[in-house]
């Protein structure tokens, strides 16, 4: 459970508060989240990534060299707003457009496509990409509706390599959709998480058993099975990774992958590596050439106790793209060239921060003043209610989504 934290609605800012201020070095904070603290360069397209807290280092702790420009950061597992996105999208431009990539989760498609609209009426060119590499949560003639889950790191780094590159945006968005197409990913977990002020988990899981397929957002799964031995717990994930081979890879004999075990929370390391010795050991045997593997916490759900595995099937370019040197706060590779972090870089950001940062709040009429204190009632009217029944409303959520209903209504009406 989440034992340090001050008002429950206001974990995610202040995270996000401190997070900045502990990585100075590769981040700076603008309205909505984080940028580059040396900005984008002038003519490269910008990797802006994002969703809910909650899962650190997704997605501000992405934010850096070799990887994204600017990260969008929602309430607890709650979607960035458009608002929210679009702020962090104006900091990260640097002149060649921007890509928005995000988990495939239906506020993150709404909002990250509201904001791609906005940026587009305002001249500034943007693209969006959902990730869907969750294998459990649709079938492979349905891969359009499944989830985003540990499979966001490798798409979201072929893609800003391909940016570091110099490609234009057109040709990002290509690496992009490649690479996604190349990724699968499946999970399981031992407990659920606890929200931030929660008094229990978003789901339970049975003494001796496991859930199978689950998300990172507190979903149950799709089913559970007995608790498992190391090796076996190696056994299904691969075995299930296996089955589902993209249509352009002529089988896993003599084929090459990125692989990444992911801990969502309170799996830790040497956990993941007595799996991950297995997981080697029988890839090796089915002919698949592991490259750059990555085994820890990527992509996590607050304190849930379970282990994801990815596979992206690499061509050359993919290869390249997942090889390329990186330094954020969270993840870094090889030794990247010095970035520009000149002043005028800089203060350039920072003016359009200021620019855009609000919106002008036009001059009341007289009936509208008049009308406040009706609606000011009507408003306390609502927090109020809904601070009673949040707990219900997060209850009622967790049975077929994420559980966050409660705290995202209590939030936003308060705020």
């Amino acid at each position: 459970m989440t034992r340090l934290y001050n008002d429950p609605a206001d974990f995610a800012d202040e995270a996000l508060e401190g997070f900045a201020a502990a990585h100075h070095r590769w981040v700076r904070p603008v309205s909505g989240g984080v940028v580059r603290a040396g900005g984008t360069p002038d003519g490269q397209v910008a990797v802006v990534i994002g969703g809910g807290s909650g899962h650190y280092p997704a997605f501000s702790g992405l934010v850096g060299q070799g990887l994204a420009h600017g990260a969008a950061v929602g309430n607890v597992f709650a979607s960035p707003s458009a608002r929210q996105i679009r702020s962090v999208a104006r900091s990260a431009h640097g002149g060649a457009g921007v890509l928005l990539m995000y988990g495939n989760y239906a506020g993150d498609v709404l909002h990250f496509g509201q904001a791609a609209e906005h940026l587009n009426a305002e001249g500034v060119e943007a693209r969006t990409l959902a990730v869907t590499d969750d294998i459990s949560s649709a079938g492979p003639e349905e891969r359009a509706k499944r989830r985003g889950i540990a499979g966001d790191l490798p798409v979201f780094k072929a893609a800003a390599a391909a940016a570091e590159e110099g490609l234009p945006l057109t040709e990002v968005v290509h690496v992009a959709e490649h690479a996604n197409a190349r990724t699968r990913s499946f999970g399981i977990a031992f407990s659920g998480c606890t929200l931030p002020g929660g008094d229990a988990p978003l789901f339970t899981v049975a003494d001796a058993r496991m859930a199978v397929g689950l998300g990172i957002h507190g979903e149950p799964g799709i089913g559970e099975e007995p608790l498992p031995r190391a090796d076996d717990a190696a056994r299904l994930l691969v075995a299930r990774l296996l089955e589902e081979i993209p249509e352009d890879v002529p089988g896993p004999r003599g084929q090459r992958a990125a692989v990444i075990l992911n801990g969502l929370g309170s799996v830790k390391y040497e956990e993941l590596f007595v799996v991950y010795r297995t997981v080697a050991d029988l890839l090796g045997r089915a002919g698949v050439e592991i490259v750059d593997p990555e085994v820890g916490e990527l992509v996590t759900s607050f304190d849930m106790a379970g282990v994801s595995l990815t596979l992206t099937w690499l061509d050359e370019r993919l290869e390249r793209y997942w090889r390329a040197p990186v330094d954020t706060p969270a993840h870094r590779k090889g030794s990247p060239s010095p970035s520009p972090r000149t002043a005028e870089i800089l203060a350039v950001r920072l003016d359009a921060d200021d620019a855009h940062g609000t919106d002008p709040v036009p001059v009341s009429s007289e009936a509208s003043r008049a009308a406040t204190a009706t609606v000011l009632a009507a408003l306390d009217a609502l927090a109020s209610t809904v601070e009673e029944h949040a707990a219900e409303l997060g209850r009622i959520d967790a049975v077929a989504g994420d559980g966050d209903h409660g705290i995202g209504m209590s939030r936003g009406s308060s705020a």
